[in-house]
């Protein structure tokens, strides 16, 4: 594993991490971005958001390296310009849809640059479109046009149930796509090598930087694809304990400004 000393580059999750509970990303989190780039340290982000949901935070934190949105799925420039992307088949994509059905799970579809729902009252729709800053398209049947797939998101409230899809998917799909739980009501299915174990991948290659003097911070079970290869690993305090246990460090929860905290202590190397 990586010291902090040796840390060329920070990967950040998105909600739960560098944001708190309502989105907001906070100064002291800002100036902790600024202090790694004044240490000669690259900084950059992932989510399962698509990159122009990324926007709010991308512009506050002068973000100048590739930014990793779908979960890897879209790898866009600063300007979003596509460097790589990585689209479901369209028997995954129906193999999906149908086994989240059967689990009566809402499938939300990100065909290209469209997100499209079923159902514009349906839970978390509001929220995610509030989050990500740009509406949905409704559509009666969300799997009439699978093409361009780059993720496909089940929302369900009933938290036992995510669980079960997430694993339902997992066995259904194998190796030929990657489902993990980004938040607890929500599961994301993206192309195999869009996960965020991949998105560390792809900045060794894009950067040329070895995986481990990359530093990763995050939240959720998608999180722990990232923590694993990476030299330096944060779980955020919030965290379930079997994420906290896949990191190398455990900082405070996200309404505690543990982004910030997790840079300043383990990476810096200062007291906060």
């Amino acid at each position: 594993m990586g010291t902090a000393d040796q840390i060329r580059l920070v990967l950040a999750d998105v909600d739960g991490t560098l944001v708190t509970r309502e989105k907001i990303l906070t100064p002291r989190a800002i100036r902790a971005v600024e202090r790694l780039r004044a240490r000669g340290i690259l900084f950059t982000i992932t989510s399962g958001r698509p990159p122009l949901g990324m926007k709010m935070v991308i512009d506050p934190l002068r973000i100048d390296q590739p930014i990793a949105g779908f979960n890897g799925g879209m790898i866009v420039r600063p300007d979003y310009s596509v460097i790589e992307s990585h689209t479901l088949t369209p028997e995954v994509a129906r193999r999906t849809l149908e086994i989240l059905r059967d689990h009566k799970v809402d499938p939300w579809v990100y065909n290209g640059n469209d997100w499209i729902v079923g159902n514009a009252d349906a839970p978390h729709v509001a929220r995610e479109q509030w989050t990500v800053k740009f509406p949905p398209k409704v559509a009666a049947d969300v799997g009439a046009a699978l093409d361009q797939v780059v993720k496909i998101t089940g929302v369900s409230d009933d938290l036992e149930l995510m669980k079960r899809v997430e694993h339902d998917l997992q066995q259904a799909l194998g190796d030929a796509a990657s489902a993990a739980r980004s938040q607890p009501y929500y599961v994301d299915v993206t192309h195999h090598d869009a996960n965020k174990g991949g998105v560390v991948a792809a900045l060794e290659r894009l950067l040329g930087i070895p995986a481990a003097r990359i530093a990763t911070l995050g939240d959720q079970p998608n999180d722990v694809l990232m923590f694993r290869p990476s030299g330096l690993s944060i779980a955020m305090g919030q965290a379930s304990d079997e994420v906290k246990a896949q990191a190398t460090h455990v900082t405070t929860s996200s309404e505690e400004e543990g982004f910030a905290v997790g840079i300043e202590r383990y990476i810096l190397g200062e007291d906060s």
